[in-house]
């Protein structure tokens, strides 16, 4: 049996007409599982799986990418500020500190070692007094912080790579 042009063409267009639909549907079948796999990631955000059920952006209603602007600007200032007035304090501190053992060098001022170290035991004792009293305080400060960080990640995360470019800068 001799097939024809004809007949010849006839069957690689339905060959190419069954893969052509076989591809249509495969397609179809992969585009489903994209969109099923997309729905699936909206209901179950990282964080979620993370952080726990309750946490989830405040500012949800701004984009990631706004949300991380605005945590790296703010996070750019306050990084930024933090160094200049460290620097000044610092400066500040160590030249205070360097004219008081001057002036002890050269005799302006006499300092009394006794009473400094009472009024610096005095102090500590003071001092351990006012955290055993200020635990509960900072223990709920924590939690209340620990909570913000886990409802605003993104915008947390924006803000600390800020700070340190701008403690950098």
């Amino acid at each position: 049996m001799q097939m024809t042009p004809d007949v010849l063409q006839a069957s690689e267009d339905r060959q190419h007409s069954k893969m052509a639909s076989r591809d249509k549907e495969l397609e179809e079948e992969i585009y489903d599982k994209v969109v099923d796999l997309t729905e699936y990631a909206k209901r179950q955000r990282w964080w979620n799986r993370l952080f726990g059920k309750n946490s989830g952006p405040l500012a949800a209603k701004y984009s990631v990418a706004t949300q991380l602007a605005i945590g790296g600007a703010s996070g750019w200032c306050a990084g930024y500020l933090f160094q200049k007035v460290g620097k000044v304090a610092a400066t500040s501190v160590g030249g205070g500190l360097l004219l008081l053992q001057m002036a002890n060098n050269s005799g302006y001022i006499q300092v009394d070692w006794k009473r400094v170290e009472k009024d610096v035991n005095k102090a500590k004792k003071q001092l351990k007094k006012g955290t055993d009293q200020a635990r509960p305080e900072l223990n709920s400060f924590v939690d209340k912080s620990t909570e913000f960080v886990k409802k605003n990640i993104v915008v947390t995360s924006g803000f600390i790579g800020g700070f340190l470019l701008g403690l950098a800068s």
